[in-house]
C-alpha cells in the first residue's frame, strides 16, 4: 500500500481508522488509498432564515434592524424525519462529502458578541444527523457581496450601520440591487429581476466599500476607527470570534471532528472590488460581467451621496457584455452615509460600540479621505485604491498575497488552535491560484485548495449554447482577444473545461506542492431559456424536458473527471426549491433537486401565468400527493392526519430518486477510494461505459486484501426490474411486498432485514472470467414475474433505508443482482455489493510482465472498463422519460 503516516503530522499523536490525510495530491485514507470527495453543498437555502428569501420584501428591514432572527431549521428540518430522508437521497446518489454552508449572520445576528447558541447546538444535532450517513463535512463561511443587506449573504445587519451606512438608501442609490426591492422599494416586483444581475453589485458601492473596508481597512481607511480599533480589525476580530465560537461547539460535541467534521473552509469567494484599480473613473478592463446600468466607480461615489449621474448601460449575450446606450440614474438626493444624528439613533446607542470621533460621518467615506471632493464631484485621487500600503505605497496591490493572505492566516490560526488535526481549505479569489507567499507552516500537511468553477457562459445567459469560451485562460491573459479562446461543438466545449479545471489543479501542485484540490462549488441553471422545462416555450413545447441541463452539467462533471481526478462540491440542494423562485435567492436555481419536480404530486401554483407572490414560501406543506404515488417521505411535510411522517416506513427507491434534475449527469460512477493513485476517468453518459485507470506497484497492492472502490449509480447500471424504480418512476415502487423490519436509521450495527433470497450474497469474478454472461445472470436473477421483481426492488429500498455505512468504505448495503454490469479488467477480481464494486489487485496480478517480476516499485497501469450488459437503460425508462411523461401527459 501507498505509506502515509500512523502519526498526525500536525500533533503527532496516532492517528485513528478514520483520519483522512492531506499531505498528498489526493486525499488518503489511513489505507493509504488516494480517496475522492465528490459531494455537494448543503445547502444554498441557508444564506438566509426560515421565511425570508431574498424575494421577500415583508419583515426584511424590519426584523434586521431589531436583531435579525435565528437560522434554526437551515438546512434542514430536524423536527419531521425529512432530514433523514434528503440525506439519504444524497448518500444514495454517490455523494460522500457535504460542504456546509452557515453564515456569519447565522451566528452573531443580535450584534457584537451576542451569539446565538442555539443556532450552534441546533448545526451540531445536524451534523451528528449527517454523521449517521457517512459523510466526510467541511464547514464553510458563507458570503456573497458581502452580506444580505448588500444584496447577498454574509454578514450581520449591524455591521453596515457600524460601516457608516444606511442600507434603506442601498436601491435607490444603486450601491446595490436588492431581490426584494427590485426594481424600487415603493413597487417591487422581484419575478422580474434580471438573471444574475446580482453578481455586478460586486463593483457596486455598498459590497465594494465593505469587502475594501474588511480587508483593507488600516491601508485606506485610517480614519474609521470603532471601539480603539481600525475597521478592518474590528470586522475581521468579530468575524473570526463568531466563527470560533461555532468551532468550539462543533469540537466540544465530542463525536463529530475529523470523523464526520475534516475541516473548515476559508470566506467565501473573495474579491478585491476596489483593490488595485488604476483610475476610479474609469470601468476597469477586468470588470467582465457587465449588466444593465454600470457606473465608474467616481460614478458610484455620486450616486452613493444622492448625486444624479447618466451611466453606460450593458447587456450581456451570447458573445459577453454589449454596450447598450446610456442611462440616467436619479437618487433624488438620497445618501447611503449615516449622519451624526442618525448614527446617535441608529449606531453605537442601539448596538453598543462607540464610534472615534474621527470617523468620517455625514459624508462619503472615501471624501472624507480625500479621494474626491463631494461638493464639487471632482475626483483628486484616480489611484487611491492601486497600492499595497495606502495611497502612499510604492508597490501595485496583489490582492491575494498582500490582503487576503493574511486574512486566512488568522482564520486558520483560529481553528487549528481549536480543531488541531483540521484540515484548513484555501479558497482564493475565483479563477486565481493560490499566493506563492504560502509557506510549509502555513500549510502543515493539512491543507486543501478548494477553488470554484462555473460554466460562466452558461450560468450568465441561461441556455446551453453549441459554443463556449475557456474563460480561466481568457482572464490570465492566454489569448489574444476573447475569439482566440471560444470553443465550438460538444466535442470542444467538453475538452474546454477540463483544460480549464487542469489550469487549477496545476495551480495548487505548482504553488502549493503535492496537496489535494477540491471544486468546492460546480453547477448549472436549471431555469434554462426562459424556464422552458418548468412551463413550455410559446407554444408550450418543452415541459419536462431536462435534456439542455443534462447535457450542461455532464459537460460540467466530465471536466472533473479525464486526467485532472478531482474531488468536488457540487452547488447545490435546497429542499425548498421551487419553479418560481428556485433556490430563494436572487433569482438564482441550481438545485438539483426541488418540490415542484416531485412526480405524482401536485403543487398549487406551478404556472407561469400565476401571479408570483414573494411572500409565499415554498414547502411540502403545499404539496398535494397524488394517489397513485405515495411520496410523503421526500419532504418536510405532514400527513393528512397532522401527523409527522415516518421515515422508517416510507422511503422507498422511487422515492429517493423522485424530485430530482438531471440525475443522469450528477449521479455518476467515480473512484471512491484507489489502491494506489487514480490517472484517469472517463464516463460516458449515453453509453454508460465508464473506463478507470489506477498507476501503482507491486508493494502498493500487496497481499491484495484492500480493494479499490467504485461507486456505481442505479440510475445507470440498474438492472430492468428496478431501472424504471431507480430513475424515479413512482408507479413502480414495490410496496405491494410485505413491509420489512429495519434497524434503526443511522445505527453502526446492520442486523438482517427479514431476509430475501438475494440478500447477503453478491458477485465475485476474477480477470479470466470478467463479464456476466446473461445466463448466469437469469438464473440468479429472475425477473420474468411481478413476485421477483417486487421483492428484488423492496430488498434494495430496505437496504437504502436501514442503517448506513460501516466498514472502512463507508458505503451504503445493496445487493449485487440489483446492478446489470459487464466488467472487464487488466487484472485482479471484482465484487460487487449494492452501487460499489470492490476491485482486488494482489502483488500476484499486478506484476505481470516479466520485466516487472524483480520491481515491485514500479508503477504499472491498470484499468477497469464497466457496461450496462442491457446496454443503456432504455429511453422509455430513464428519468428523462418520466419527467416528460409526467409534465406532458399527466399519465402518473
Amino acid at each position: 500500500m501507498v505509506e502515509v503516516p500512523a502519526v498526525s503530522p500536525v500533533t503527532g499523536n496516532k492517528v485513528p481508522e478514520y483520519y483522512l490525510h492531506a499531505s498528498d495530491a489526493f486525499f488518503r485514507d489511513t489505507k493509504g488509498r488516494a480517496v475522492l470527495l465528490r459531494g455537494i453543498n448543503l445547502s444554498g437555502s441557508s444564506k438566509a432564515p426560515i421565511g425570508q428569501p431574498s424575494q421577500k420584501l415583508d419583515g426584511f428591514w424590519e426584523k434586521a434592524e431589531s436583531g435579525g432572527e435565528s437560522f434554526v431549521g437551515q438546512p434542514l428540518n430536524l423536527e419531521d424525519g425529512s432530514a433523514q430522508v434528503h440525506l439519504r437521497r444524497l448518500r444514495s446518489w454517490g455523494f460522500n462529502c457535504l460542504r456546509y454552508v452557515f453564515t456569519w449572520e447565522a451566528l452573531e445576528h443580535e450584534g457584537p458578541g451576542k451569539y446565538d447558541f442555539e443556532f450552534m447546538d441546533y448545526t451540531v444535532s445536524v451534523l451528528r444527523t449527517v454523521k449517521e450517513f457517512g459523510f466526510r463535512v467541511f464547514m464553510d463561511p458563507h458570503q456573497d457581496l458581502f452580506s444580505r443587506f448588500t444584496g447577498g449573504s454574509g454578514a450581520p445587519y449591524w455591521v453596515i450601520v457600524a460601516c457608516g451606512m444606511n442600507a434603506r438608501n442601498f436601491t435607490v442609490t444603486q450601491a446595490a440591487f436588492l431581490h426584494a426591492e427590485w426594481p424600487s422599494p415603493d413597487a417591487p416586483h422581484p419575478e422580474e429581476y434580471p438573471d444574475m444581475l446580482w453578481a455586478t453589485n460586486y463593483t457596486r458601492l455598498a459590497a465594494a466599500t465593505l469587502s475594501l473596508l474588511f480587508f483593507a481597512g488600516r491601508d485606506f481607511a485610517p480614519r474609521c476607527v470603532i471601539d480603539g480599533k481600525n475597521i478592518q480589525d474590528w470586522l475581521q476580530g468579530y468575524f473570526i470570534a463568531a466563527c470560533s465560537e461555532l468551532v468550539k461547539r462543533v469540537c466540544d460535541a465530542g463525536d463529530l471532528i475529523d470523523e464526520c467534521v475534516i475541516g473548515w473552509d476559508s470566506i467565501n469567494e473573495p474579491n478585491p472590488t476596489y483593490l488595485g484599480l488604476e483610475d476610479l473613473s474609469v470601468i476597469p478592463k477586468k470588470w467582465l460581467l457587465k449588466k444593465g446600468p454600470v457606473p465608474t466607480p467616481l460614478q458610484s461615489l455620486r450616486l452613493g451621496s444622492g448625486q444624479k449621474q447618466v451611466v453606460e448601460n450593458w447587456a450581456f449575450g451570447a458573445l459577453g457584455p454589449k454596450r447598450a446606450g446610456s442611462v440616467t440614474v436619479d437618487p433624488q438626493g438620497k445618501s447611503i452615509w449615516l449622519t451624526e444624528e442618525e448614527d446617535q439613533v441608529k449606531g453605537g446607542a442601539r448596538w453598543g460600540w462607540v464610534r472615534d470621533e474621527g470617523w468620517p460621518l455625514g459624508q462619503c467615506l472615501w471624501a472624507g479621505h480625500s479621494v474626491w471632493d463631494q461638493a464639487s464631484g471632482e475626483l483628486l485621487k484616480p489611484d487611491y485604491f492601486r497600492r499595497k500600503g495606502g495611497p502612499a505605497g510604492d508597490q501595485d496591490i496583489d490582492f491575494a498575497s498582500d490582503y487576503w493572505l493574511p486574512h486566512w492566516r488568522a482564520y486558520a490560526a483560529m481553528v487549528r488552535s481549536i480543531h488541531k488535526e483540521a484540515i484548513v481549505f484555501l479558497q482564493p479569489p475565483v479563477f486565481e491560484p493560490p499566493p506563492t507567499a504560502l509557506t510549509k507552516d502555513d500549510l502543515k500537511e493539512r491543507a486543501c485548495v478548494s477553488c470554484h468553477f462555473y460554466d460562466g457562459l452558461t450560468l450568465i445567459t441561461k441556455h446551453w449554447n453549441w459554443f463556449n469560451a475557456d474563460a480561466v485562460g481568457l482572464l490570465r491573459g492566454k489569448y489574444a482577444g476573447v475569439l482566440f479562446a471560444v470553443r465550438v461543438g460538444n466535442k470542444a466545449i467538453r475538452q474546454c473545461m477540463r483544460d480549464q479545471l487542469g489550469y487549477l489543479r496545476a495551480d495548487t501542485l505548482n504553488v502549493l506542492g503535492n496537496y489535494p484540490t477540491l471544486i468546492g462549488e460546480i453547477g448549472i441553471p436549471f431555469d434554462l431559456d426562459n424556464k422552458k422545462t418548468y412551463f413550455g416555450d410559446s407554444k408550450g413545447r418543452g415541459v419536462g424536458d431536462y435534456s439542455s441541463q443534462t447535457a450542461a452539467l455532464d459537460a460540467s462533471l466530465n471536466a472533473c473527471d479525464g486526467s485532472n481526478v478531482l474531488s468536488f462540491a457540487l452547488w447545490t440542494y435546497c429542499p425548498d426549491n421551487s419553479h418560481l423562485w428556485g433556490d430563494g435567492w436572487n433569482g438564482e436555481d441550481l438545485s438539483i433537486w426541488g418540490l415542484d419536480d416531485i412526480k405524482g404530486v401536485s403543487v398549487p401554483g406551478t404556472s407561469r401565468n400565476r401571479k408570483a407572490d414573494p411572500n409565499e414560501i415554498p414547502s411540502m406543506s403545499s404539496v398535494s400527493v397524488s394517489s397513485s404515488s405515495s411520496i410523503s417521505s421526500v419532504g418536510n411535510d405532514r400527513n393528512s392526519k397532522g401527523a409527522r411522517p415516518d421515515p422508517e416506513s416510507q422511503v422507498d427507491l422511487p422515492s429517493l430518486m423522485n424530485g430530482s434534475r438531471a440525475a443522469a449527469a450528477f449521479s455518476r460512477p467515480y473512484p471512491v477510494a484507489t489502491v494506489g493513485s487514480p490517472a484517469s476517468i472517463d464516463f460516458d453518459i449515453k453509453t454508460s461505459e465508464f473506463v478507470f485507470s489506477l498507476d501503482a506497484s507491486g508493494d502498493d497492492f500487496g497481499d491484495g486484501s484492500v480493494p479499490t472502490i467504485i461507486y456505481l449509480p442505479y440510475v445507470h447500471y440498474a438492472a430492468d426490474a428496478i431501472a424504471g424504480a431507480a430513475s424515479g418512476n413512482p408507479c413502480d415502487s414495490g410496496r405491494s411486498t410485505p413491509s420489512l423490519s429495519r434497524s434503526k436509521v443511522g445505527s453502526r450495527q446492520r442486523t438482517p432485514l427479514s431476509m430475501s433470497p438475494l440478500e447477503g450474497r453478491s458477485m465475485r469474478r476474477d480477470s479470466t472470467s470478467n463479464s456476466l454472461n446473461s445466463t448466469s445472470s437469469r438464473e440468479t436473477l429472475p425477473t420474468g414475474t411481478a413476485a421477483s421483481k417486487e421483492r428484488l426492488l423492496a430488498s434494495v429500498s430496505a437496504s437504502l433505508s436501514g442503517a448506513t455505512c460501516s466498514g472502512d468504505s463507508r458505503l451504503l448495503p445493496g445487493f449485487s443482482e440489483a446492478l446489470d454490469l459487464d466488467v472487464s479488467v487488466s487484472a485482479g477480481t471484482w465484487q460487487v455489493d449494492g452501487q460499489y464494486l470492490s476491485w482486488y489487485l494482489a502483488k500476484k496480478d499486478a506484476m505481470t510482465l516479466s520485466s516487472q517480476a524483480n520491481q515491485p516499485t514500479l508503477k504499472v497501469r491498470h484499468t477497469i472498463r464497466i457496461k450496462r450488459r442491457s446496454g443503456p437503460i432504455p429511453f422509455e425508462m430513464s428519468a428523462s422519460a418520466w419527467d416528460l411523461l409526467y409534465s406532458s401527459c399527466g399519465l402518473l
